[in-house]
């Protein structure tokens, strides 16, 4: 097997991994499938397209030698025969990297709604941000379609896509399409910002210690790391020459990888903190410690997260294992077994919330509490 084949494969594993032990931590939090939400389907769904990509490069470096209908000159066009290997090739190859862009696009679509329904409950009960994440929806929906029709009709009729002679021009060049480029990359990174945009705003108010909101912010802004694979793969291809086709596929499975670890790592990291303190680095993900509670705050002071000005709390010290949440109020934990930020349910309904330490501190309202505000907390829904 050759060297990108091998990073290939090792890649969809090790992805495939991620979501296997993503699947581990949502079953043992809500009890089975029957009880998962939509991206707990939709993310099993996108390793399936994770094979198919992978396997959709394997056929171009391996079995048809990389070779498509791009990179040729008119007289080397002229001069293939069409009963040649080469010409085979070259026809298959071309076939199957219209197939691996579809492949492609479909798979990154797919981790973006799951990073948008994750946030959907991470943002339940606050204002405006579950109006900005219905938003995110409509915008994942309108790219996706552009991106995928254009990938599928851009080049028309569609054996052209194939075609060797005559030149059938750049956008029908399906390695090196500038089009098929531009049409992906660019609604990439747009929605990829989009989605950052939506917690970092909140975390950033957030009155907690500079280093639990640092490792907060870092969590959902590795989203990134997306973008720069985007991009380099998006350079490659324009840049790469003859080896474009192999270039672009091995750059199309990296970044795969880095979504499919980018959209599991909030839902994996309770696991991650329990393994962290099994073997001694709990330190990595509880704040400095010294006469503070656990966010870098002493043990009593209020600490608001409000969606909205104007609103005031208060803290107080309890030790029991149970409380409930009222309407309008949202408790957030960065740590939680489930989610980030976890609102209340519908219309007035109280939720339990069990909690992983003895001592919490409980917000209680200066009044009448106004809808929206809520609080951090290390604990765990049940």
């Amino acid at each position: 097997m050759a060297n990108g084949d091998t990073e290939a494969f090792t890649l969809m594993s090790l992805g495939l991994f991620f979501i296997i032990v993503r699947i581990y931590v949502r079953w043992s939090q809500v009890g089975g499938p029957l009880n998962f939400a939509v991206d707990d389907y939709l993310m099993p769904l996108a390793g399936a397209v994770f094979i198919g990509e992978t396997v959709a490069a394997h056929l171009v470096r391996s079995k048809f030698n990389g070779l498509t209908n791009s990179y040729m000159t008119d007289e080397q066009r002229a001069t293939v025969d069409p009963s040649s290997k080469e010409y085979y090739d070259r026809q298959w190859g071309s076939k199957i990297q219209v197939i691996g862009w579809s492949l492609y696009a479909m798979i990154l679509w797919l981790i973006k709604f799951c990073v948008a329904i994750y946030y959907s409950r991470l943002t339940s009960g606050l204002n405006n941000l579950p109006a900005r994440v219905r938003f995110a929806y409509i915008l994942l929906g309108v790219t996706y379609l552009l991106v995928g029709l254009t990938i599928v009709l851009g080049c028309q009729p569609m054996h052209k896509n194939w075609q060797i002679n005559p030149n059938p021009g750049n956008i029908c060049q399906p390695t090196k399409s500038t089009l098929s480029v531009l049409i992906v990359v660019i609604p990439n990174v747009i929605t990829d910002l989009y989605l950052m945009s939506i917690p970092l705003p909140l975390l950033w108010a957030v009155k907690i210690s500079i280093r639990q909101k640092l490792t907060l912010m870092a969590l959902f802004s590795s989203a990134a790391f997306i973008i720069m694979a985007g991009i380099i793969r998006a350079v490659t291809i324009l840049t790469a020459g003859p080896d474009g086709a192999v270039a672009g596929s091995q750059w199309a499975c990296r970044e795969t990888f880095v979504s499919i670890v980018v959209a599991n790592l909030p839902i994996i990291q309770p696991l991650l903190r329990k393994g962290a303190s099994k073997i001694g680095l709990s330190v990595l993900f509880s704040s400095a410690r010294g006469g503070t509670g656990s966010y870098g705050r002493r043990r009593g002071e209020s600490y608001p997260l409000a969606s909205r000005e104007g609103n005031t709390q208060t803290a107080t010290k309890k030790s029991r294992t149970r409380l409930s949440v009222h309407e309008g109020t949202i408790t957030a934990g960065y740590g939680s077994d489930e989610e980030g930020l976890v609102g209340t349910g519908k219309k007035g309904k109280m939720r339990d919330i069990t909690v992983t330490q003895e001592t919490v501190i409980e917000t209680e309202p200066a009044g009448k509490e106004p809808e929206g505000t809520g609080r951090f907390d290390w604990g765990r829904r049940e």
